[in-house]
């Protein structure tokens, strides 16, 4: 065998050997033969010199000819890609999929059904995925960071991180204290009837301290953000406040959520108890206190009915409170809300619940004042349960079992401890972390990705049928207008930036409960300080290491922090097909939530007005319905989606994929065919399909299905992979749907 390879070959010395006179029958060969030099170009004849170029020419043509098919046949077969890992991601990927599923009939199952088969929900978890996992990772470098108190170079602000870490570690100083700290908030703030006789008109003295020092909101909630209609000013801004379950359905749908009622009643009881009350008594004050905010979820406007901003929108004067909801003592609130700022009754204030303010305000002057003063102050005790000692984590643990459905688990403390050091120092940690994971050379290529997704989203905007031009130039001009923010904001690496921003927090390490108080006064201040200010761009609203990303359309830019920047959503070693999948995704769909049903409402400069032609308008609203439709017929443990109220993340799942795909194809113009991953036998464009619905394997209990159908306006993982690729033609295509099949294409948005 052997030999015969050696002759296959194209040797030199195999070519001496050969008979030369059979090949070239010339006087060439013939003085080679006789061992004679070659012979000059002028000594040969006009034939001879005519047959060499010839001969020259034959070749070189032949050259370029096989060059130019080398070249298209390796754009249309690539290849494989063998690299280490390319091997790993391509494994990644298999491990994932369920091969015996149809694609075209079930591809959320097809791309994830290996992945929910491996990954059994963690013990203490309501849910779990790409997300949960990738937030665990982070974490675990942000404990190393807090926990490295030998570092050298930090700044105030991430030693102060440090030590609010730290104190939130020292477990032994929390339990010997237990109780003794909320226990005394609760005198200082004038009491209630759980362990004493009460009878004090002191409503709106508790009402003010509760919401400026603790930074509750028991009735309606007042903040500072930018003026919708006014984008250059932060103004105060008023809302209907949250309940003490996830959603107002909790209380009215009495016979399919009795089991949670009565967890959450048993929950306030137990808190009741562990803060000196008889079981008797406290049972008794905290029923009042469910049937209350059960009369305040009856007078809560659901979600879905405040989509449309330009009706829920309405500026007035600090004055006019007292006439939409006489029940508050309104000057004097927000005076201590925002002091030390000077307030006076023209105060412009935009209100967001004309139609609650009113309803609360007789609720309120209706309810026994005893009622009221044990509602706000078990406001506070809810918000303070995370900071006390084990026995209160215990009971709101057997809580969140019935609620989410987790199994009880021993989480380690230190995952808490980073989480809430995320929550009040989050860009003090976010510097550590930025320095320790997100390389500086990801920035510019997530802006480059951002750009192509954007180049890509403004081209298909031309080709919407239903829109006239006047609002497509209008509308590409908002696209162009977008400011992107990347891994980070600029001032957290400018160290006396970072320390000027943290300044007047106060932190000590050993004392948990302090520091939490004074980060809710520090809170406080930075909150007023901002009010009639100019928006900064600098300011997010997301930590760096935060797993997610959103658009503002107030500021009309996008966020994208360096925790996202990361596998399975990017990663500079995968096939573009996975990074245009995955995080590409991510950016077509922030960057679609500047023109889904509520983000279309802002124009370019992040102004709440009309500006869109009202046939654009119509016709917009007629596609859409037919999403909302879409999407309301899908169900998950037999409970419908509510397609209207998921509207505009469902908005931005389809026009992120749509994006992103595009956005691929033109790299794939501009580049060339990439490499196949092995063992897949799949193309590309289907390789980036499974990347896009991979970043959404999930596993979830029932119970927090049930709340992620009611509350969230996402749809749930399974139908935010079906539902969008049941729209996209190019799905179709390149998985060969035939038609009729499940996920044949339905709404065009």
């Amino acid at each position: 065998m052997m030999s015969t390879y050696k002759r296959a070959t194209l040797d030199e010395d195999e070519l001496i050997g050969s008979t030369v006179d059979e090949i070239y029958p010339t006087s060439l060969q013939v003085s080679v033969r006789r061992g004679h030099g070659p012979r000059c170009w002028t000594n040969r004849t006009h034939l001879e010199r005519k047959l060499l170029v010839l001969v020259c020419v034959l070749f070189f043509s032949l050259f370029v000819c096989v060059l130019t098919l080398g070249f298209y046949y390796k754009a249309a077969h690539p290849g494989l890609c063998l690299s280490e890992s390319c091997v790993k991601v391509a494994s990644a990927v298999l491990g994932a999929l369920d091969p015996s599923v149809d694609p075209c009939h079930d591809f959320y199952n097809f791309a994830c059904g290996g992945w929910v088969k491996n990954n059994p929900l963690p013990e203490g978890k309501s849910r779990w995925g790409p997300f949960s996992n990738l937030w665990e990772r982070n974490m675990a470098v942000m404990k190393q960071q807090l926990e490295n108190t030998s570092m050298t170079g930090i700044t105030e602000a991430e030693r102060k991180a440090q030590w609010y870490y730290q104190a939130c570690m020292n477990e032994s100083k929390i339990q010997d204290l237990g109780a003794q700290p909320l226990q005394e908030l609760i005198n200082q703030t004038g009491g209630w009837a759980l362990t004493e006789p009460w009878d004090k008109s002191n409503f709106h003295e508790v009402l003010r301290v509760v919401s400026a020092n603790y930074r509750t909101s028991p009735f309606f909630t007042v903040f500072v953000s930018t003026d919708s209609k006014n984008s250059n000013s932060n103004i105060i801004q008023v809302d209907q406040s949250g309940l003490g379950l996830p959603s107002r359905d909790y209380y009215l749908n009495k016979t399919a959520n009795q089991k949670y009622l009565d967890a959450y009643l048993d929950f306030l009881v137990k808190l009741g108890v562990l803060l000196g009350g008889s079981v008797e008594r406290s049972r008794t004050l905290m029923q009042q206190i469910v049937d209350f905010e059960t009369e305040l979820a009856n007078i809560t406007v659901p979600q879905e009915e405040r989509r449309d901003e330009e009706v829920i929108y309405h500026k007035i004067q600090a004055k006019d409170l007292g006439a939409l909801a006489p029940a508050v003592d309104w000057l004097p609130f927000l005076k201590e809300i925002f002091a030390p700022v000077e307030l006076n009754e023209t105060e412009p204030v935009v209100v967001y619940a004309m139609e609650y303010l009113p309803k609360v305000s007789h609720l309120i002057n209706s309810t026994d004042k005893s009622i009221l003063n044990n509602y706000m102050i078990m406001k506070v005790v809810r918000k303070m349960v995370s900071i006390l000692d084990q026995r209160f984590q215990d009971a709101e643990q057997r809580f969140f079992e019935v609620i989410y459905g987790t199994k009880k688990s021993c989480r380690p403390r230190w995952k808490l401890c980073v989480s809430d050091t995320d929550s009040a120092l989050g860009f003090a940690l976010g510097a550590m972390f930025v320095k320790t994971t997100f390389a500086e050379g990801n920035k510019a290529v997530a802006e480059d990705m951002v750009s192509q997704i954007k180049q890509a989203f403004e081209e298909s905007m031309q080709h919407v049928s239903w829109m006239d031009p006047a609002t497509k130039k209008a509308a590409k001009e908002k696209a162009d207008a977008i400011y992107n923010m990347i891994g980070y904001p600029k001032f957290i690496m400018q160290p006396k930036e970072l320390d000027k921003v943290f300044n007047d927090l106060e932190v000590v390490s050993d004392l948990y409960f302090q520091n939490v108080m004074q980060y809710y006064n520090f809170s406080a201040r930075v909150t007023a300080d901002q009010l009639r200010k100019a928006p900064n761009r600098d300011q997010w609203s997301m930590t760096p290491p935060t797993v997610n990303a959103y658009y503002n359309p107030t500021k009309n830019e996008m966020v994208f922090p360096a925790g996202i920047l990361q596998a399975p959503f990017y990663s500079t070693a995968w096939p573009k097909s996975m990074n245009f999948g995955g995080i590409g995704v991510v950016m077509g769909h922030e960057l679609t939530h500047a023109f889904d049903d509520q983000g279309r409402e802002y124009d370019k400069d992040g102004n709440l007005r009309s500006w869109w032609k009202n046939s654009s308008v119509e016709a917009f609203k007629k596609q859409t319905q037919c999403m909302v439709e879409q999407y309301s017929n899908y169900s998950i443990n037999q409970e419908p989606l509510n397609g209207k109220h998921t509207l505009g993340e469902n908005i931005a799942d389809n026009g992120g994929l749509k994006a992103a795909y595009k956005a691929y194809e033109s790299w794939i113009n501009k580049n060339g065919e990439e490499a196949l991953l092995p063992a897949l036998g799949m193309t590309n464009r289907q390789l980036f399909f499974v990347g896009f619905a991979q970043v959404w394997c999930s596993v979830r209990t029932p119970e927090s299905s049930h709340e992620g159908v009611i509350t969230d306006p996402h749809s749930p993982s399974r139908f935010r992979v079906i539902g969008t690729v049941s729209n996209s033609r190019q799905f179709s295509q390149h998985f060969n749907c035939k038609a009729g099949s499940p996920h044949e294409p339905q709404a065009q948005v």
